[in-house]
């Protein structure tokens, strides 16, 4: 049996330009960084502006569990299905995380047969949007560090500076450091610290800036710090923004690369949804609704994150409206929520998969809160069993959703032509009437009430007097009324990964909020949430290699 990184080594890519080609795409708005990945121009948005979008497609799942879900492997898939049924559409991914690739997780480029090439260069350092990323945070940084050596003119408290530095690596020792060691040329003494590349602000802002002129005023609106009286501090106030854009000028463009069947991907920027708000760019996902009759995108981890933010945040800023939510499961997984152990998964339990199919249910309920049209893809295994899928069927039905067993893995577009096919039917047979879930108006403490009861399904939310604070001095600051991001645990509906299925009697405890005005939203952090991970026992990095000749292998 091959692996991901044999399959995509095996693949006939056309050309970028032929990919580009038969999207209506000229060579004079494609930008290319070799022959199989490029950039896609400035002068491409203003050519397709008037240009009709097609139908969105929100690819979402149930909580992620070591038994795996398959969720970008059913987007591309679902993609290339498109293809199969004679229908055009375009995907729309984030870019990978060094961070994982190296890390747990391993490579995120679909898998199997579902993929998206060259997954190597996808995987690693792709066409520098992460380092540009870096750069840009760094910048910062460092200017506001020299601020403080040249004189302090704004008066900043270097103890109240709350911008931190970013890597696009899990590096736990990094989490809490002091810089400006080493006497009085070396800077100015103080705690700092690091988060991961997708969970900076600036990541955010990339993700959600309209074009260059709104990348540059969002950066000039992060709230870097406070002055000695308690005053904010902005990236304007520093005069950084101007440099930042520079360096993220080129970043800001999307990606055009292929699926393993030359369906054409969109891959553009990469927050988390445990830590940020987990969806590519808007760019990005404009672009693939004017370039195809469909687009196709996914949200991170499971629908109370990734989805959850879509709907709130993406789509309210965006004007985005989504006509159909692909809900992602598999079976095995559903039985691991019904407190089956991973070395039994593959053993026929229907009584287990009863039991946990409640958190199927309740991320069904959850997307309807949002007024968008539900199909459940179970991505099939070989080893479910008729039964056990006979109650899948059985269930969904019984929740007035259509549901498709796909088997894109194995079998590429071909596998998911059923679900194609159920999606397009949905989205011609039940209009969308999507809604935000809450009023962006409300106060914070509303927001994330509303949150935690209709989507975590919890039965109130705990504030630290950290949290108070913040969000007192947030709200002091004219904040209030703006979305708010969860940063929570992927594993659970609720704050404690270890509860699994539908938790219940529990509440949410927010420990601290975090204003991220230039993203345009407030972090709520629960839990132990990390915005700097760090590496497992036995990284995937221990497996990776790369031979005399430049040819990797491990990489997934």
């Amino acid at each position: 049996m091959l692996t991901d990184i044999e399959i995509a080594q095996q693949a006939k890519m056309l050309k970028i330009n032929e990919i580009a080609s038969n999207l209506g795409v000229s060579e004079d708005d494609l930008e290319p960084y070799g022959h199989y990945k490029a950039k896609l121009s400035e002068q491409l948005f203003t050519k397709l502006k008037d240009k009709p979008d097609g139908k969105l497609i929100l690819v979402t799942a149930i909580n992620p569990t070591p038994a795996g879900e398959g969720k970008t492997t059913i987007s591309v898939g679902l993609a290339e299905a498109m293809k199969h049924i004679g229908k055009n559409a375009v995907l729309a991914l984030r870019e990978p995380s060094l961070g994982p690739v190296f890390g747990i997780k391993g490579g995120a480029a679909g898998g199997g047969y579902a993929q998206v090439v060259p997954m190597e260069d996808i995987n690693l350092h792709f066409t520098g949007d992460m380092h540009a990323i870096t750069a840009a945070n760094n910048l910062l940084c460092a200017m506001i560090d020299n601020h403080l050596q040249q004189g302090n003119e704004l008066r900043i408290d270097q103890r109240r500076i709350l911008f931190k530095r970013a890597m696009d690596m899990n590096d736990r020792s990094l989490r809490y450091i002091n810089v400006g060691l080493g006497g009085k040329v070396n800077g100015i003494p103080r705690e700092d610290g690091f988060q991961i590349t997708v969970a900076s602000e600036v990541m955010a802002i990339l993700c959600l800036a309209a074009d260059l002129s709104d990348l540059k005023e969002r950066l000039g609106r992060i709230l870097v710090a406070y002055d000695l009286d308690g005053k904010p501090v902005f990236a304007r106030d520093i005069g950084a923004c101007g440099a930042m854009t520079a360096l993220l000028k080129d970043a800001l463009k999307p990606n055009l690369v292929q699926t393993l069947e030359n369906t054409p991907a969109i891959m553009h920027g990469g927050p988390f949804a445990n830590i940020a708000h987990g969806c590519n760019s808007v760019r990005a996902t404009k672009l693939a609704l004017k370039l195809g009759d469909y687009c196709i995108t996914e949200a991170g981890f499971g629908s109370d994150l990734g989805a959850e933010k879509f709907m709130d945040i993406k789509c309210r800023f965006a004007g985005l409206k989504p006509d159909c939510v692909v809900l992602v499961a598999t079976i095995r997984a559903l039985k691991y929520n019904g407190g089956i152990p991973k070395t039994e998964l593959t053993t026929e339990n229907v009584d287990a998969l009863k039991k946990g199919i409640v958190n199927l249910r309740t991320h069904i309920e959850n997307m309807k809160k949002f007024g968008v049209p539900v199909v459940v893809a179970i991505n099939r295994f070989h080893t479910d069993s008729e039964a056990e899928i006979a109650y899948i069927r059985e269930f969904c039905e019984e929740m007035g959703v259509e549901v498709s067993l796909a088997e894109i893995f194995a079998n590429g577009g071909a596998g998911g032509t059923d679900l194609a096919q159920k999606v397009c039917s949905t989205i011609e047979n039940t209009p969308s009437a999507y809604k935000p879930l809450y009023d962006e108006k409300l106060p914070i403490k509303e927001k994330l009430g509303i949150i935690a009861k209709e989507i975590y399904r919890a039965d109130g939310v705990i504030y630290t007097a950290q949290a108070e604070k913040a969000i007192k001095e947030i709200e002091g600051l004219g904040f209030g009324d703006i979305p708010v991001c969860v940063a929570k645990t992927q594993y659970s509906l609720s704050d404690d990964p270890t509860k699994l299925g539908k938790p219940e009697n529990f509440e949410i405890t927010v420990r601290d909020v975090k204003l991220s005005a230039g993203a345009g939203f407030v972090v709520a952090f629960t839990g132990d949430i990390m915005t700097m991970p760090g590496l497992p026992k036995a990284p995937a990095a221990l497996k990776i290699d790369c031979d005399n000749d430049g040819n990797i292998s491990g990489l997934f």
